[in-house]
């Protein structure tokens, strides 16, 4: 709340003229609080009591035009209203935006900021909104407290006696619960959040889950998530009562103090019109102040005190965290829209949630020749848990410079995990991970970038001309390369349906296979010389996909490939089946022969919905 301070103040500072209209509006409404009642009082003791009707009605028609009065007077501070709402929705937009993306600029062992739409649409929206209610309401009490406190006193200095410590009393509670009722409102929000955070990552994650053998402690985690949930909502609940027993002795003990008072009031020359007023002044007006106030700053104050901590917090200041970025080359300038997607596994099909694939050093794909392999992995382990199943055991595996290598397996074996490795995105639990010689664990990202790309299963496009999009990854690729590109992996349709390479891409409308098109083409303009294609054609017909693949080994370095139908792993020079018991490495006639897996997966493919001639 300190924090907050210093912020409002200089919001408000910089908006007096706003502010100062907004309370000449407000006297209005003082004026029409002090009338009602005061016009009352004087009906009953100088009209009806006194015999003289005519100026009863007309001190009835003077409280009268006091109430119709409100629709201009409510018109006019709704205007206003919008000088400060509008500047601070505009705010606290450009403040998310901000912190948004300094967090993606620093990157991190956090990911992407996952908070900032509900920043940017849903906490925005609810801190504008708890704002003008706040303003609304505050202002009304304030105005329209002060024209009834000054009606009562200009009736008799005696009914404030009454009327003004339960009045006082209540609102001192009320305000005395606001600090921790926010407190344990911030507190049961976070415990919300933890709560939906976890379920979400664990729904995700189920197989690994399952795989690694730590479904039990995630559960307890779980269950330590929801557990602290109910105590915080128990706490807020327990604050939302001590607000009601406020709420209660401001709301109805004024009246009963009054009433119980006649006498001693009457007693001391109290007239019947000025009781009458008291009570109009309390009932129409007092009260229903108060009590919208503090509903409004129970419920929409906290809410505003949450988001805008929530919004106005401070701005990530981390250094940044060197996570692989094998999606664009060293210099190039990232979209607005992170291509996180294009970096890494996508984790819809295989997270590696099966047993260890095992392989000797000389059994899996040694590779030949002496020339440095273009992919190595010496002695890989990988285990998402201490006490875990490996996913990958032992694994040796050597591709060669321009070799076309397929991976195949069953669904959740570890073929994703294998890209993944190699793409550097991912660390072994042991052993070494080589790329063209080097070492990828904990390399830089942008010598990352230029060894090697992976495109996943879903394709990353963002907004921006075709031909931006096509030469992400080469950013000085001339308008030649981009058209050979289009054309060699048959890209012409979509190009031209876009309006040619300057057409915008709005990546809402297009089709995943069309995305992967894009992608593909993408990879295949890359310097880098080594494709990694998790699945990365899974939406594109058998005709488009064997083109694609096609382009894509005839293109000067290697092609590893998750393949998604049979015909993509023929196409290769050698298949790696990844079985979860070990590894068999070879050509399609060859592993025929030797591996009842991929006889098996042959077979499926044959039978199944990926049938191709």
């Amino acid at each position: 709340m300190r924090r907050l301070a210093p912020p409002a103040r200089r919001f408000l500072a910089r908006r007096k003229g706003v502010l100062a209209r907004l309370a000449l509006w407000s006297l209005a409404e003082s004026g029409q609080a002090f009338l009602v009642g005061y016009g009352v009082a004087r009906s009953v003791d100088e009209g009806f009591l006194a015999g003289d009707p005519r100026r009863g009605l007309l001190w009835l028609a003077l409280a009268l035009a006091a109430v119709l009065s409100g629709a201009p007077v409510v018109r006019g501070v709704f205007v206003q209203l919008a000088g400060l709402t509008e500047p601070l929705r505009d705010g606290l937009v450009r403040r998310a935006v901000d912190r948004s993306m300094a967090r993606a600029a620093l990157g991190g062992p956090g990911g992407t900021d996952r908070a900032a739409v509900s920043r940017l649409t849903n906490q925005v929206e609810i801190a504008r909104d708890s704002f003008a209610g706040l303003v609304l309401t505050l202002r009304s009490f304030v105005f329209t407290a002060a024209g009834a406190l000054l009606g009562l006193l200009s009736l008799d200095p005696a009914l404030l006696v009454v009327v003004l410590p339960p009045l006082a009393g209540g609102l001192a509670l009320f305000l005395f619960t606001l600090r921790p009722m926010a407190a344990a409102q911030r507190r049961a929000l976070a415990a919300d959040e933890a709560l939906g955070d976890h379920a979400a990552r664990s729904r995700a994650a189920l197989r690994d889950l399952t795989a690694c053998g730590t479904g039990p402690k995630t559960e307890r985690r779980g269950a330590d998530l929801v557990a602290d949930a109910a105590a915080q909502a128990r706490t807020l609940a327990g604050w939302a009562a001590v607000r009601t027993a406020a709420l209660g002795v401001a709301g109805h003990l004024p009246v009963l103090a009054l009433l119980m008072a006649v006498p001693w009031l009457r007693g001391r020359g109290v007239s019947a019109g000025a009781l009458l007023g008291a009570f109009t002044y309390l009932v129409q007006s007092l009260l229903p102040a108060l009590h919208t106030l503090m509903t409004a700053l129970g419920a929409a104050g906290a809410r505003l005190l949450v988001v805008l901590d929530r919004v106005l917090g401070p701005a990530p200041h981390q250094a940044p965290d060197p996570a692989p970025s094998g999606t664009r080359p060293s210099g190039a300038a990232a979209p607005a829209a992170g291509p996180a997607a294009d970096d890494h596994g996508t984790g819809a099909d295989d997270h590696g949630t099966g047993a260890g694939a095992r392989s000797s050093a000389e059994g899996a794909c040694p590779g030949s020749g002496t020339a440095v392999p273009a992919v190595e992995l010496r002695s890989v382990t990988l285990s998402y848990g201490a006490r875990a199943e490996p996913v990958l055991d032992s694994l040796d595996l050597r591709v060669a410079p321009g070799e076309h290598l397929a991976v195949v397996g069953p669904s959740g074996i570890g073929k994703s995990t294998l890209t993944r490795l190699v793409a550097g995105t991912l660390a072994p639990s042991g052993g070494e991970v080589r790329v063209s010689g080097r070492v990828v664990t904990q390399r830089a990202a942008a010598e990352l970038a230029a060894l090697r790309v992976l495109v996943p299963q879903e394709a990353y496009v963002f907004s921006g001309t075709v031909g931006d999009n096509l030469a992400y990854l080469r950013t000085d690729a001339c308008r030649g390369e981009l058209d050979a590109a289009v054309r060699t992996l048959g890209l012409r349709p979509l190009v031209e349906r876009l309006g040619g390479l300057d057409g915008p891409v709005r990546p809402a409308e297009l089709s995943p296979g069309e995305r992967q098109l894009i992608a593909l083409a993408r990879a295949y303009l890359s310097p880098a010389p080594l494709l990694l294609l998790d699945e990365a054609t899974c939406h594109l017909d058998p005709a488009s996909e064997a083109r694609a693949e096609e382009a894509l080994a005839q293109r000067p370095g290697t092609l590893l490939v998750v393949a998604h139908r049979l015909s993509s792993a023929v196409r290769a020079d050698r298949i790696l089946v990844l079985d979860g018991v070990r590894a068999e490495c070879g050509t399609h006639d060859e592993l025929l022969d030797r591996s009842p897996l991929y006889r098996d997966l042959t077979g499926h493919w044959h039978s199944g919905p990926h049938r191709h001639p």
